[in-house]
């Protein structure tokens, strides 16, 4: 077998080709195109050995696995924070990286990631779109509240955009530039409403087929956006072997320091998805009030104190949500927590 490490820069593609004794056959740079990657895939069935290709991942990396895969091509997608921890070097090329990978391949150690199927990935770019657009609105929404902060104007209702809040925005009296940029800003935010909300249809569209989402709709604050966020961002459930598993894999786990006598736990190691993350976190703003989660989480908050408690707890029913999620899944059906204990009468 042939062993293929790929680097890829933004405009071309540095290869190393290495036998299984280490032995270097060729190197290359070629274009990140699909005609240059077809005529290279071409040059490599030509050496009538089978060849297992190494990429890290990084933007462009799943178009070249897919073109090369398409073509016969066996390539697997490495982490790229693993690599670097594998194979540490004095000197970093596009050519040394490339020969890095190609080793690591052919001794067998290549810390391959779980690549989303395109139903999976269409599903995420769909929901992470519509994150991008409620990010967006809510950072006009800001600028407008500074500029009523900047001029001393109070606020005297909840919500600044809704019908009382409208109001007071077509009635609000400041100098220029601000007032222009006011209005610019409510214009968009209009504009991102409904852009917002076709994209909201399309997610329910999309969520009444794609697996696990029926499922997750049961859990209390997780509606038909939040569940299909959490679906696509978790892909396959069979990949995680348990529910501390799919646990760690949404960084809400916190870092852990255990040597000997000294067991110490630090901050959230925020790996993995952050959309995941994301969702899980947003779906305790109700989840925190079901009587699943309700006891506990008032607990935590009146341990901890008003600064950290709520952080905290909101925090640990996310975790609680991913496992209820994760056995969900597995077993494919609804959300159905044990109910209280009854205590024992006197």
């Amino acid at each position: 077998m042939l062993h293929l490490g790929l680097d890829l820069s933004r405009k071309r593609l540095d290869t190393c080709l290495m036998t299984d004794a280490g032995e270097v056959v060729a190197t290359s740079q070629e274009g990140v195109d699909g005609y240059s990657l077809g005529r290279f895939a071409d040059r490599l069935t030509g050496f009538g050995e089978p060849v297992r290709g190494v990429i890290e991942s990084m933007t462009g990396a799943r178009f070249i696995h897919d073109m090369l895969e398409d073509h016969g091509i066996d390539i697997e997608v490495a982490d790229a924070a693993k690599v670097k921890g594998f194979a540490p070097v004095t000197a970093k090329t596009d050519r040394i990286d490339a020969a890095v990978l190609a080793d690591l391949s052919r001794r067998d150690l290549i810390p391959a990631i779980w690549l989303p199927d395109p139903a999976t990935r269409a599903a995420r770019e769909l929901s992470r779109f519509r994150i991008g657009l409620v990010k967006h609105r809510t950072m006009f929404k800001n600028r407008i509240h500074s500029v009523l902060m900047t001029h001393g104007i109070a606020n005297p209702t909840t919500d600044l955009f809704g019908v009382e809040g409208r109001r007071l925005l077509n009635d609000l009296e400041v100098a220029e530039p601000w007032a222009s940029n006011v209005a610019e800003a409510i214009e968009i935010i209009e504009d991102l409403n409904r852009r917002i909300e076709r994209y909201r249809r399309r997610i329910i569209e999309m969520g009444l087929s794609y697996h696990y989402v029926e499922q997750l709709i049961t859990i209390p604050g997780v509606g038909a956006v939040l569940g299909l966020t959490i679906a696509a961002e978790i892909g396959d459930i069979a990949r995680f072997g348990s529910p501390q598993h799919l646990v760690s894999y949404t960084g809400l786990a916190p870092r852990v320091y255990q040597s000997g006598a000294v067991d110490r736990r630090g901050p959230l190691t925020k790996h993995g998805p952050k959309h995941l993350r994301w969702a899980l976190i947003e779906a305790t703003t109700h989840a925190a009030r079901h009587r699943a989660y309700a006891e506990r989480y008032l607990a935590i908050r009146q341990r901890l104190g008003p600064q950290r408690g709520p952080k905290i707890a909101r925090i640990d029913v996310a975790r609680r949500i991913a496992v209820a999620a994760w056995w969900m899944c597995t077993r494919n059906q609804p959300f159905a927590p044990a109910s209280p204990v009854s205590p024992l009468a006197a």
